[in-house]
């Protein structure tokens, strides 16, 4: 009934915000976005419907169509109450990592617990199609690429410089990742220097290049171009040096051309999947900041790699035999320092002080004792043992947390589990945080901040609230089975997968709670 495509590719640029596209619009070539735009469909107003903004919930919900109340990927590390410890998104203590000796390679998607686009590709074609993810982050090749892939590599910083993967996949690395390793293309990126791509005076979408508002790298005083990697190399982590510059997509690229070539993926009957993550925008973000030129600087470079990416893709693949879906796994905050002078809202949070106070008004109301087990990402998980011992109703501590918390005038709101565990809707905040629990794995209490408050350093930025700078972002599709055109209505991160799957003739994630993008589809003649 439909052409399929030979080749899935799945793009996710981490951190980017939907107005990127429209600030750097004009210093963009033609080859990049805008031919993604323009002989593609773009989502002007797409949005994450669910809290926490962050990268592995993010890149797992586009893939399954579905949010971490029923993904499971509620945060990129959250509170486990049986082993009073924190939880890495990808990390599995029983995997073995597969060209790398470290720590870094005891990962896998077991924590997963909802199929990906790449899983029904692979059902689809009876395990005949290649699925495989590709991310300077473990998380960010991993969960996209889902439990069934025949591979997922990330890059391994530190002493190494190697792309790498776990037993989980495989148990020795191909013989062409081996080479690519020993070609050490990373050493190349890293020396040279970080400079603009353009003259300066291209750069008037930026705030100026020396403010108080970046983190300068470690060895030097300040955040200015241009960049000598390799005299900063050894004082920030040697190769990890590498994901924080745009050469970090560099060298992503890279290795996608030479998987793709020695894969032979998109070149037969079967439909492949490539899942690949751009990490180096969300650690030049994470920071810079949102308005710096390092980050302008980072998208345009990142334009001309996708454009050269394309006429790889034409030329290997062959044009109309492919598709590409483009989105982002979050967005990012304005940095309050910045925005302070501006006389915006905005404002830093510690929640130090949250815990501290939670933990000595329970004191004194109830007794000594340990009662706030953790706070983390804005979850409370509070001692259920301690209640017990005390004979205290878990659901009445549960609202006298949540209405302490509302005490502080940075906090928007505040829900306990009970609240989180009845039916949805009414209250669009609620009603996020609802599509982000997970009854096993969140807090007893989850609360939101003001708009424009953060938790972080007074420089760079980051992410994670349900305000449109965090929740709004791009979605483009492109190629195969792909309608020409824009539309400015108003739809989920969770529509993607299921827009890929009837575009692409294949089946729906299991546990897909998104609804097609119908105009994006193009309909069969």
């Amino acid at each position: 009934m439909k052409d399929t495509p030979r080749l899935i590719v799945g793009i996710t640029v981490d951190q980017m915000r939907y107005d990127y596209l429209l600030r750097y619009w004009s210093d963009f070539g033609n080859a990049g976005f805008r031919r993604l735009v323009n002989e593609g469909f773009l989502c002007h107003n797409l949005h994450y419907n669910y809290m926490p903004t962050y990268t592995g919930p993010g890149h797992a919900s586009i893939f399954t169509g579905t949010t971490p109340a029923y993904h499971g990927i509620i945060q990129n590390d959250w509170y486990d109450r049986a082993s009073n410890t924190m939880i890495y998104c990808s990390s599995d203590s029983a995997a073995k990592g597969v060209g790398t000796g470290s720590k870094s390679g005891q990962m896998s998607p077991h924590y997963l617990t909802a199929s990906t686009l790449g899983d029904m590709v692979r059902m689809q074609t009876n395990g005949r199609g290649k699925i495989i993810g590709v991310a300077l982050k473990d998380r960010g090749a991993i969960l996209p690429a889902g439990r069934t892939a025949d591979a997922a590599y990330w890059f391994v910083g530190g002493e190494e410089g190697v792309w790498a993967t776990s037993d989980w996949y495989m148990s020795v690395l191909p013989d062409w990742v081996n080479a690519f390793n020993k070609l050490k293309t990373a050493d190349k990126y890293l020396s040279q220097n970080w400079n603009l791509l353009r003259d300066a005076s291209v750069y008037d979408e930026s705030q100026a290049d020396n403010n108080a508002h970046e983190t300068p790298f470690k060895g030097t005083t300040k955040p200015t171009f241009p960049y000598d990697l390799a005299s900063l190399k050894s004082a920030n982590g040697n190769y990890e040096l590498l994901k924080a510059t745009p050469f970090g997509n560099s060298l992503t690229i890279d290795f996608v051309r030479e998987l793709i070539t020695q894969e032979k993926m998109g070149a037969d009957g079967y439909t492949d999947m490539l899942c690949l993550s751009f990490s180096s925008t969300d650690y030049i973000g994470h920071q810079f900041g949102i308005h710096a030129m390092e980050t302008q600087d980072c998208y345009l470079r990142l334009d001309e790699e996708l454009g050269s990416f394309l006429s790889f893709l034409d030329d290997q693949v062959g044009k109309g035999n492919y598709t590409i879906f483009l989105s982002a796994d979050h967005g990012g905050a304005p940095t309050p320092s910045y925005t302070a002078k501006r006389k915006a809202i905005g404002g830093y949070w510690k929640s130090d002080r949250l815990e501290l106070f939670l933990e000595d008004t329970l004191a004194k109301r109830y007794g000594q004792g340990d009662w706030v087990l953790n706070e983390s990402n804005q979850n409370i998980f509070l001692n259920h043992t301690l209640m017990q011992s005390k004979r205290l109703s878990t659901k009445e501590i549960q609202y006298e947390v949540a209405q302490l918390c509302l005490s502080f005038p940075e906090v928007m709101s505040a829900f306990t589990a009970s609240d989180l565990s009845q039916a949805r809707g009414g209250d669009l905040v609620k009603n996020m945080i609802q599509q982000g629990y997970d009854a096993q794995r969140s807090g007893d209490v989850i609360y939101t901040l003001d708009p424009g408050f953060i938790e972080y350093g007074m420089s760079g930025t980051t992410h994670g609230s349900p305000f449109a700078y965090d929740s709004h972002v791009p979605a483009i599709f492109f190629g195969c089975g792909v309608e020409c055109g824009e539309t400015y209505s108003r739809f989920s991160i969770t529509d993607i997968a299921p827009t890929v799957s009837m575009m692409c003739g294949i089946a729906l994630p299991d546990a897909t709670t998104g609804v097609a993008i119908e105009p994006a589809i193009r309909k069969r003649k």
